[in-house]
């Protein structure tokens, strides 16, 4: 076990220095500014995304052989995917005839014709009411 975890710790020191290589042009000012990349420029970084491709691998894999090596001692256990229920549907609303409708709706339209019959408005007044104020010389 003590050897996974070196393992892993050398690959994350190798991904670690491959992207120093990739930054240090830039960091340490090898590199002009705003000039096209000179010849150790693209060694150096190249060589860099290389060994931190590696690296990255490195602690890929010794991650998932230090956690098989854990499931194996029993000190993890892995959890099975259980398939995700189907929601179910919801009930629907439940059906209003258009008779019940009428009925419900009979108080409503009219209440809208008493109030249109006994409008102000009609005869050129407007109401007004403490939200809303009309302004007649516009």
């Amino acid at each position: 076990m003590i050897r996974k975890f070196v393992g892993t710790v050398a690959a994350a020191l190798a991904l670690i220095a491959g992207l120093w290589l990739m930054i240090a042009p830039f960091a340490l000012g090898t590199q002009p500014e705003n000039a096209d990349w000179t010849d150790p420029t693209l060694s150096e970084f190249f060589t860099g995304l290389g060994v931190a491709v590696v690296g990255l691998v490195g602690v890929a894999a010794f991650v998932a052989a230090i956690h098989e090596e854990l499931v194996t001692r029993g000190l993890v256990t892995v959890r099975e995917r259980r398939p995700e229920p189907e929601p179910e549907p919801a009930p629907a609303a439940p059906q209003v005839s258009s008779a019940e409708l009428a009925g419900l709706l009979a108080p409503l339209v009219e209440a809208l014709r008493e109030d249109l019959n006994n409008n102000p408005s009609r005869t050129g007044e407007h109401r007004q009411n403490g939200l809303v104020r009309v302004e007649e010389n516009r």
